[in-house]
């Protein structure tokens, strides 16, 4: 095989389809590739065949021109596939395996990594712990909204679907398990969601839908899903949750009082990161306001799970603070009312195997709460369109027509 065909991030609010090399087992210089991973060497990894591979609201903040992210990067860090060449180091993934890759690049072999720590690995990313597939400094791996990839540390990363056949009729919630299901769930575990919480989500996008679902499965007495657009709210209230709009009634603390008869939730879950808007119908962007408005609703003793995405470069920021990651926080608020915060990339194979069970069994039915939307590699420009636009859809790229 020679050809490969990929998204590919061009310029701020553009992304194309382009042929580019079929992957090996070696990293090869490219676009956002750091030096000192160039030349790195994976037979410990395998090349997957493409099933399914979604669009992120990480991938967005990029597309957007709001990160470093150089042009001619091939996007994509949410990757299923099979298994069609194995490196000689590998031992217990086979061809033919169909399998679930995390979006977080990890070793298996650092501190970190044996500590559970998968988000930060220490030796995947030469400038900071951490990495994942296609997006900005995170050491340059190739991204998976491809119809082939390179995937490494393959007997330690990758999680094998049981059944194949059972698998591909399930793809479309089992897609969900190489971040957004579990960054969800963690969202909610951090948060310390348990058997009759309330429970505040801000944002309903794709996380925020899977953090509030996810909060379902923990047990959560009442889930309260707060937007500025009425379309996601819409979606959270299909599945159960209750919602607040706050582009029409910018008091949170009042329409959750209402909702519940008190003004504070047991706990609360960030699913907006740093583009978030201040609430209102003449909002603008206030990167703050979703950190300081669930530390305002959130009891005393309470815990807040910040899966939402917080970068230290943003050149589209609405200040110079902002542009470095400077928020103006109000920390002293958290600090007296005694919040744990838990704050970075989700360890996501921490839960994966878990939350793979959960849907196997039907017990979670995350491709439903978030809108699940297959659509082919060629649809994918429109598609991340459609989705800056604000649509309620998660889409998943099939690139080789395999999703029925």
């Amino acid at each position: 095989m020679t050809g490969n065909r990929a998204v590919v991030y061009n310029k701020p609010g553009s992304v194309e389809i382009r042929d580019t090399a079929f992957p090996d087992l070696i990293l090869r210089d490219g676009p956002g590739v750091n030096p000192l991973n160039v030349g790195r060497k994976c037979e410990h990894g395998v090349i997957l065949k493409v099933v399914t591979t979604n669009i992120c609201g990480s991938d967005q903040h990029m597309v957007r021109g709001r990160t470093t992210a150089p042009s001619g990067l091939i996007l994509g860090h949410e990757i299923t596939g099979e298994v069609i060449e194995v490196g000689r180091d590998v031992e217990f993934i086979q061809k033919g395996d169909l399998v679930s890759v995390p979006f977080n690049i990890a070793c298996g072999r650092c501190r970190n990594c044996k500590e559970r720590h998968t988000n930060v690995c220490l030796n995947v990313n030469p400038d900071r712990p951490g990495s994942a597939y296609g997006y900005v400094d995170m050491g340059g791996w190739v991204g998976g909204q491809s119809e082939y990839v390179m995937v490494p540390y393959a007997d330690f990363q990758l999680l094998k679907f049981p059944d194949k056949a059972q698998a591909m009729e399930k793809i479309l919630d089992l897609t969900m398990l190489s971040d957004i299901f579990p960054t969800g769930y963690h969202g909610a575990v951090s948060a310390g969601v348990r058997p009759g919480s309330t429970v505040y989500v801000a944002g309903a996008g794709p996380v925020g839908l899977a953090a509030a679902h996810s909060a379902q499965l923990l047990g959560a007495a009442v889930v309260i899903v707060g937007d500025l657009n009425a379309e996601r709210l819409a979606q959270a209230k299909s599945f159960g949750c209750e919602t607040v709009n706050l582009r029409e009634h910018a008091n949170l603390a009042e329409q959750i009082e209402q909702i519940l008869g008190t003004p504070e939730v047991d706990c609360a879950i960030d699913c907006v990161g740093f583009e978030a808007h201040g609430h209102g119908k003449a909002h603008g962007e206030a990167p703050a306001t979703v950190l300081n408005s669930i530390m305002e609703v959130t009891r005393a003793g309470g815990s807040l799970g910040i899966p939402g995405l917080y970068v230290t470069g943003d050149p589209g920021a609405v200040d110079e603070d902002s542009k470095i990651g400077t928020l103006k926080i109000r920390f002293g608020l958290g600090w007296a009312k005694s919040h744990t915060f838990v704050t970075g990339q989700t360890p996501v194979m921490k839960y994966h195997r878990d939350l793979m069970m959960a849907i196997l069994s039907g017990r979670a039915q995350i491709a439903k709460a978030v809108n699940a939307t297959k659509i082919s590699l060629e649809e994918a420009p429109s598609a991340y369109q459609e989705f800056d636009r604000g649509v309620s859809r998660k889409f998943v790229i099939d690139p080789h027509g395999l999703v029925r």
